[in-house]
């Protein structure tokens, strides 16, 4: 089978196949971890379904996690055991049979201070939670290991002599969130879902009994309005959970709390372990999660009630990270070392009531809930990245009905995604990878890693076209083949559709890839038929954007520092100024 791709094409043809008179059995808003995970899974039900997405796959809390996959060891600590045990299930099905190239086995120290009394503590929560790891999944981890001052120090120099007397080492997995999305969103069409971003829902249309049975759409790149006719309908779309629902006309449904979390990147010459560090805070938890070339470090936990569509790093939330991470590191790291920053916000289950101010984010539970918020309409909120696949079960299943479900079995536990297949054979013939195409080992590993066994695709364009296998200006980590494929087979519609959620710079490097602007922008402008005049906005925006968000890092507030960001024009604004040209009235019966 030919490797899916999300292309202008592509989307075009699903905007074409959603709207036909056939209609749909699923509708699916929103296109984060769970839209795309809902997909998935309702297409290798074999039903028709289809997935609109407002922004850019994966734009909003699903490129914007701690980017781990993680049976999450603080719910242990509130005997939550359903949530974790889930969770640590879902991590083994990830590391070994749903996406072994996208998600990675990842140890974590976790220094101790108080002799005998905390080492005993925490031995026997990290046991439990090895326990239940294994009796989800067996051997997708190791189990946890104690070390003392002088191994710590082995493992992780940086870690400062008073802020330990040794350590627990643990595993979890970490993953490139937009990447898994994306993924999801391939491996959906693989199996017949029609997908298209840059498609907002501008209405939802009921039948003379007062059932959803649709939904106008708004192509945002032309303006141009769409009648999708669907037997259910399925709102899946995080923070903007009340706004999507109350489409409907309905004051039931699900309310959500906004908590914002931020992360900071940091060059990895400048902290010295072989490891992750865990710790846990006053307010919840932070991770120092290493990558191939940077460190990343987060998160914070703080109510939030600004913009929803780009929240932004502010200076008292670097700052707070700064302090607990040189609290544990002798690199005294400075708001200088920080390269990159992003920040995404939590749809948490709000808990009846919220006393104003004082509710605590942290305390809301993080399982996931399915409800029908009018007839004819699902929404699911909560829950957390680990476990969008069995959010996604969920939601298909309530929307079936118990005796349709059970005729009609989710699929998605033993469903690979795509090029999850073939990759570790693959990884095991590196060597010969690189012989053969004439790339180092070290860019067939990145390869590897970030499309699994859809390398070939890669690869084979690099034979066609020898100037993919050039490495981008001034981010020698990715070749020119990356982003044609983004462009060709991952649905990138815009310049920051490749550097946010592709091609990565944005956070990576400190020039956030205005080194590769100019490259990349030629490349789109190609494939994506751009004009000059195109081109020079989509550079400029992408800059004024950058340059923005980094000014806010500085600006102390939260308030102060999104004023900052919503000067900044959007490259596709979710609210269109163009006429648009109807093809059906709202209301359909």
């Amino acid at each position: 089978m030919t490797s899916p791709a999300l292309s202008k094409a592509q989307r075009q043809t699903s905007i074409e196949r959603m709207t036909d008179e056939q209609g749909l059995d699923i509708l699916v808003i929103g296109g984060g971890a769970t839209g795309a995970g809902i997909a998935l899974d309702a297409a290798t039900r074999g039903l028709r379904v289809g997935v609109v997405e407002a922004q850019d796959w994966a734009s909003g809390t699903s490129s914007r996690s701690s980017k781990l996959i993680h049976g999450g060891l603080r719910y242990l600590y509130q005997l939550d055991f359903k949530l974790v045990a889930e969770a640590l299930r879902e991590r083994g099905l990830l590391l070994d049979t749903i996406a072994p190239h996208l998600v990675k086995a990842q140890p974590f120290l976790w220094p101790l201070k108080i002799p005998v009394i905390e080492r005993a503590y925490s031995a026997v929560g990290v046991g439990m939670y090895d326990a239940l790891a294994q009796f989800a999944h067996r051997g997708s981890v190791p189990i946890q290991k104690h070390y003392s001052k002088a191994q710590t120090h082995q493992i992780f120099p940086d870690v400062r002599d008073e802020a330990m007397i040794g350590s627990l080492r643990f595993y979890d997995a970490r993953v490139d969130d937009a990447r898994l999305v994306i993924t999801t969103v391939r491996t959906a069409v693989k199996y017949g879902a029609f997908a298209a971003n840059r498609c907002k829902v501008a209405a939802l249309s009921k039948d003379s009994r007062g059932k959803v049975n649709g939904a106008t759409i708004v192509d945002l790149e032309t303006g141009q309005e769409h009648y999708v006719k669907a037997k259910y309908v399925i709102n899946s779309t995080g923070v903007w959970t009340e706004k999507t629902q109350a489409m409907a006309g309905t004051t039931g449904g699900l309310k959500v709390l906004t908590s914002k979390g931020i992360h900071i990147v940091i060059p990895k010459r400048r902290i010295r372990g072989n490891a992750g560090i865990f710790l846990r805070t006053e307010k919840s938890v932070l991770f120092i999660i290493p990558w191939k070339r940077y460190w990343v470090i987060g998160t914070t936990d703080t109510k939030y009630s600004e913009d929803l569509a780009h929240p932004v790093a502010a200076k008292e939330d670097i700052d707070y990270l700064l302090n607990h991470a040189n609290a544990v590191l002798k690199s005294n790291l400075t708001h200088e070392d920080v390269i990159g920053s992003f920040a995404g916000l939590r749809p948490l289950l709000q808990p009846g009531t919220i006393d104003g101010d004082k509710a605590k984010s942290t305390k809301v539970s993080r399982e996931h809930t399915v409800t029908e918020a009018a007839p004819g309409l699902a929404v699911i909120a909560g829950g957390k990245l680990t476990s969008y696949r069995l959010m996604a079960r969920d939601a298909v299943d309530f929307a079936l009905g118990k005796q349709c479900a059970k005729n009609q079995p989710s699929l998605t536990g033993t469903t690979p995604l795509q090029g999850a297949e073939g990759y570790r054979a693959l990884w095991n013939g590196r060597a010969n990878l690189a012989d053969e195409s004439g790339l180092s080992v070290d860019h067939i590993e990145d390869l590897l890693n970030r499309y699994g066994s859809d390398i070939h695709v890669i690869l084979d364009s690099i034979h066609k076209d020898p100037t993919l296998g050039e490495e981008l200006p001034g981010a020698k980590e990715y070749l020119k083949a990356e982003v044609a494929f983004a462009l060709t087979h991952e649905g990138a519609l815009h310049l920051e559709d490749v550097l946010l959620n592709r091609v990565r710079l944005s956070f990576e490097h400190r020039d956030k890839g205005i080194s590769a602007v100019e490259t990349i922008a030629d490349m789109c402008q190609a494939e994506l038929g751009w004009n000059k005049q195109q081109r020079a906005r989509e550079i400029e925006v992408y800059k004024q954007r950058c340059a923005i968000e980094e000014e806010a890092e500085g600006i102390l507030t939260e308030k102060e520092a999104q004023a900052l960001r919503s000067t900044v024009e959007d490259i596709c604004p979710m609210e269109s100024n163009s006429q648009h040209k109807k093809e059906t009235p709202v209301s359909a019966n």
